[in-house]
């Protein structure tokens, strides 16, 4: 997951490519901290690293498997904020293995005008680029609460 994306006439391996490379950059920045460390935010502001490493995993989960396939899925508040059950090292197993899932699904759907099963008119094309989207945004936030946390710099 990380390495900057090559290019590719394939356009959902194209997306497949751009959303490993961000994921990469996210599990660089929560990597390496303490379970402390990785709920700490600046002056109570932005989201930890926890939190946005557990929320990522939530919005790929609810897109794809709840957008695309159909399943039942939800949203609560405390995906931003977790309990102490849930530790880093949990965090970015779970994030790693629902990349492999969101992969594997987005390869069995292939299509990326294949629609969206919640009925709201999107397809899996919009689904992926919004993925990336919001995976871009997050990395971002999660290098400047890094940096923030210990100065911790670069890709």
């Amino acid at each position: 997951m990380s390495g900057f994306p090559t290019g590719t006439p394939d356009e959902l391996e194209l997306f497949l490519r751009w959303l490993a490379f961000l994921r990469g950059a996210v599990l660089r920045k929560a990597s390496g901290v303490t379970d402390e460390q990785s709920r700490w935010r600046p002056d109570g502001k932005l989201l930890p690293l926890l939190g946005l490493v557990n929320h990522l995993t939530h919005v790929e989960w609810r897109w794809i498997d709840g957008a695309m396939l159909g399943r039942p899925t939800g949203k609560e508040e405390a995906e931003y904020f977790p309990g102490p059950e849930l530790t880093i090292e949990a965090a970015l197993a779970a994030y790693r293995e629902r990349a492999a899932a969101t992969d594997a699904a987005v390869r069995d759907l292939r299509d990326l005008e294949t629609r969206s099963r919640a009925d709201d008119g999107t397809d899996l094309r919009f689904v992926l680029i919004h993925l990336i989207n919001e995976t871009a945004r997050h990395a971002g936030h999660a290098d400047a609460v890094r940096e923030l946390l210990d100065g911790t710099t670069g890709e």
